[in-house]
């Protein structure tokens, strides 16, 4: 066996097993349960929430829109290059405002509507779909408890288990091309180094993910087999790139990995935003803590970004 090939497999498996470990750590321990916890047990999964919340809001810029951005530009450049050669050198198709235009961004908040426009629809042909499980009732009712005087209702969670599926939806979009990075890999130095990179990152993401399953009230069985559909992504990716012959032409493939990476970047911006952080920040206890978790998740993913 070639010593990159037998790098990219034991990757493969560290992938798979990191994952794993981290996303069924907190779906396995009732510890992280918030129906039950009270007291200062609640105040600090409260405070672990919020790092997660963080934590998935450096993923989603540092990481997702920063890599489809980058991989949406790259790709208009070249298409910028082929159309100036085949024009024969004329300048006006490569200055044309067209080619100025912010597609990256385009892309990005497609993806943030089309999930509102998925959740929308499915709002409006099962209104029952907006029924709050009891894991959310429970927490909403001890808010209120603990804030009787409260100026206005607290954002609706309602809809926490379409946002969660949702949110599983675009990591995985985003697994499969980390994955595919690692497997395209062309030296065992820059092969290794990628995938430390992503590991670093991946395991908090994954518990994140985990522990949000948890809050919104998913049954084990459906969150384990979650995490276990969210584990084999990365894999699958690093397999399709072992699949891939050197110095093969890409053609539009990449333009098409860049506009799903876009596509993810925006669901999980919409993910972020509108059902982890409202949720997060809405109770009225410790809000600066709370505002220091947030900041120590970003501020980790934005270090990791340094070399991820």
């Amino acid at each position: 066996m070639e010593p990159l090939l037998g790098v990219k497999i034991g990757c493969l498996f560290s992938l798979l097993v990191l994952t794993l470990v981290c996303g069924l750590f907190p779906v396995c321990f009732k510890w992280f349960q918030t129906a039950t916890a009270t007291g200062r047990h609640r105040r600090v999964l409260s405070l672990l929430s919020c790092t997660s919340a963080g934590i998935f809001l450096g993923a989603g810029f540092m990481h997702m829109t920063a890599e489809a951005l980058e991989g949406i530009e790259s790709e208009i450049q070249k298409l910028v290059i082929q159309n100036s050669t085949n024009s024969e050198g004329n300048s006006d198709d490569a200055d044309s405002p067209y080619m100025e235009y912010p597609y990256g961004e385009l892309i990005i908040s497609l993806g943030f509507f089309f999930v509102f426009l998925l959740e929308s629809l499915a709002l409006q042909c099962c209104p029952g779909a907006a029924g709050r499980s009891k894991v959310q009732e429970q927490e909403w009712g001890m808010a209120n408890v603990l804030e009787p005087h409260s100026h206005g209702p607290l954002p609706s969670p309602s809809r926490g288990p379409l946002r969660a599926l949702v949110l599983l939806l675009s990591l995985s979009f985003h697994s499969v091309f980390e994955g595919l990075a690692v497997g395209l890999q062309p030296t065992v130095a820059a092969t290794v180094q990628l995938c430390l990179a992503i590991l670093a990152h991946k395991g908090l993401v994954v518990f994140g993910v985990g522990l949000r399953l948890v809050q919104v009230g998913t049954g084990s069985h459906w969150a384990m087999l979650s995490i276990l559909s969210l584990a084999l992504t990365s894999p699958v990716g690093l397999a399709l790139g072992l699949a891939v012959p050197q110095g093969v032409s890409e053609g539009g493939q990449g333009l098409a990995q860049a506009v799903l990476e876009g596509m993810a970047a925006g669901t999980f911006l919409y993910v972020t935003f509108l059902e982890i952080l409202p949720r997060e920040l809405a109770g009225p206890e410790a809000p600066l803590a709370k505002w220091g978790c947030v900041a120590a998740g970003f501020a980790f993913m934005a270090f990791i970004a340094l070399w991820a």
